[in-house]
């Protein structure tokens, strides 16, 4: 099944970053909150980049702003699963020592973004899940969270029309990522999530998974998506964008390219933000809206 792609790339500079809240569909009378949301974040990024932060502390902090912002799905706001309980997924990766860290299936905590920024500070293990993963978060000096105070009503709303048989929408924007490049040339990526809505128990996206969700190299570039988590899976599409921008293709025309693969291959529909090793940054789509945002010394740009 082919779906229509859009696609757009921005020139960039030394110090760039790109966010996105997700690819779905969001309602037109709510796509300037989900834009204006992207934005805040980009320019939180952006000016840690201006004070010179590295692309990883860029990123970082830019999917930390979106997490808590209940409009999208990372964090507050996020989606339940199917016994209405929150399970978050998150990943972040550097592209010069090709470090990373991510935590899955994780309750109880508020910035799933910043524990797996722990574990990739710590450097045993890539990636922790469900108890392994609130149990590291605690021992890294993690104050859990009220479960409650991350559950708002749209997501209730959204799995009682889930478990009713209502058509899945994008209430609260989906997936939410960041990819960045700083003045040194260090790359960095970032992506976070609450899932599918109505996901079974234990499910495990493309978010937390080096080289599905997220990939950073600086020979090349670095890459977030969102998306249907399982295609992502199945074609490593972060890696695969990547490696697409190592072999002489632009940031654009990777996220193009890989988005087209996805849904011609799976019929799968899904977004992907990219920005190579020159700071040039793109974006593709192959749903009704992504919102982003990027920003960096040249300047400032949004859309959905």
């Amino acid at each position: 099944m082919k779906h229509v792609i859009h696609h757009l790339g921005g020139r960039g500079g030394e110090r760039t970053l790109v966010v996105h809240g997700g690819a779905g569909d969001v309602a037109p009378e709510r796509r300037p909150l989900h834009a204006a949301g992207c934005l805040r974040a980009a320019r939180e990024g952006a000016r840690v980049l201006a004070e010179g932060g590295s692309a990883l502390d860029a990123v970082e902090r830019a999917v930390r702003v979106l997490e808590d912002d209940p409009l999208f799905n990372a964090g507050t706001g996020a989606c339940l699963n199917e016994e209405g309980r929150v399970e978050l997924d998150a990943s972040i990766m550097e592209g010069r020592g090709l470090r990373a860290g991510a935590v899955c299936a994780l309750a109880g905590f508020a910035a799933p973004i910043a524990i797996a920024r722990a574990a990739l500070e710590d450097g045993r293990h890539v990636l922790y899940a469900a108890h392994g993963a609130a149990r590291f978060a605690r021992e890294k000096g993690f104050s859990p969270v009220d479960e409650a105070a991350l559950v708002t009503e749209a997501a209730r709303a959204a799995l009682a029309a889930a478990q009713q048989g209502q058509p899945a929408t994008s209430w609260a924007g989906g997936t939410v990522g960041a990819v960045a490049r700083d003045a040194s040339g260090l790359t960095a990526a970032a992506t976070s999530t609450g899932g599918m809505v109505n996901k079974r128990v234990g499910r495990v996206g493309d978010s937390p998974i080096v080289g599905a969700g997220t990939y950073a190299d600086d020979e090349a570039g670095a890459v977030s998506t969102t998306g249907h988590g399982e295609g992502m899976i199945r074609l490593a599409v972060a890696r695969s964008a990547v490696e697409r921008m190592r072999a002489g293709s632009g940031a654009a025309e990777a996220a193009r390219a890989i988005i087209a693969h996805l849904s011609e291959r799976l019929g799968m529909t899904g977004g992907v933000i990219a920005i190579d090793r020159e700071g040039r940054f793109g974006l593709s789509r192959s749903t009704a809206t992504m919102s982003w945002a990027a920003a960096g010394d040249w300047g400032e740009e949004s859309g959905v």
